[in-house]
């Protein structure tokens, strides 16, 4: 079912899908929910998926202000929880999402069950991370959104799936052709400026899921090795020779790993 309502004077989309225990799937940066069609296939049998496009994603208006954050986001999707009568859910969030998914646990953490970052990271950006957004909101402005997303998108695969799966590739940079300059950039200061929240793993109470890519550029093995066992209730999967994508590198190990991180809640609950 798609849906929407207004937040702000902004226009927000997102769909739900199946029936039984609610399922946020916060997608990330140069994406919209359609990078989750594989996992909402697949788990719709076994839980309700709540898929928001983020504001500037998708069909889903730009938020207006120059000083949008990461919790800005995190407010949308606890908005959506709201309007949809839902009093707890687990939140998982591919990159930015997993950012917007710690801010939410941070702040509301009695509407959580559960919550997972797959292919992110509780880290804030370093100096070198915040030049290269920097350099990256240069490059959109002088060349456009597209242009950024073709030229960045191949990085987040393997170098073994980019050789083999070009038309993967493709599909995905054509899903940000709508998506303008504006909201990248706003979507890059978002996200240099978000503070560190391994505080959040620490404090955890619930069950932290986490999806790592061995060869995962934008969220490292090695700086999601320090952070793995933070949380009380870790369950850690790292896919062999995948990068940043693992829903379209490995779809079929995510799926599972989701499913059963899913299923284990409804079953304690």
């Amino acid at each position: 079912m798609e849906k929407s309502f207004t937040y702000l004077n902004t226009r927000i989309h997102y769909q739900i899908v199946g029936q039984g225990p609610a399922v946020f799937l916060i997608h990330g940066f140069g994406e919209n929910s359609s990078v989750w069609d594989k996992q909402i296939a697949f788990l719709q049998p076994h839980c309700s998926l709540i898929v928001p496009d983020l504001p500037g994603s998708g069909e889903s208006s730009l938020l207006e202000g120059l000083e949008i954050s990461i919790e800005d986001y995190a407010e949308i999707v606890i908005q959506i929880l709201i309007n949809e009568n839902i009093q707890r859910a687990i939140f998982l969030g591919h990159s930015m999402g997993g950012y917007i998914a710690l801010a939410i646990v941070e702040k509301y953490p009695e509407r959580i069950i559960a919550f997972g970052l797959i292919h992110s990271t509780a880290f804030a950006d370093n100096e070198d991370k915040k030049n290269t957004r920097l350099k990256s909101i240069e490059f959109i402005k002088n060349n456009g959104s597209h242009s950024f997303l073709k030229n960045t998108i191949p990085n987040l695969f393997s170098d073994n799936f980019k050789k083999n799966n070009n038309e993967v590739l493709e599909l995905v940079i054509d899903a940000g052709k709508s998506i303008s300059s504006h909201s990248l950039i706003q979507y890059l200061s978002a996200m240099m400026k978000r503070p560190d929240r391994t505080h959040v793993l620490k404090q955890s109470t619930v069950p932290v899921l986490f999806i790592i890519g061995e060869q995962d550029v934008a969220a490292p093995l090695d700086d999601l090795r320090k952070q793995i066992h933070l949380p009380k209730q870790p369950y850690i999967h790292i896919l062999k020779n995948v990068g940043h994508m693992g829903m379209l590198e490995a779809t079929e190990e995510v799926n599972t790993y989701m499913l059963e991180f899913i299923t284990r809640q409804d079953a304690e609950a």
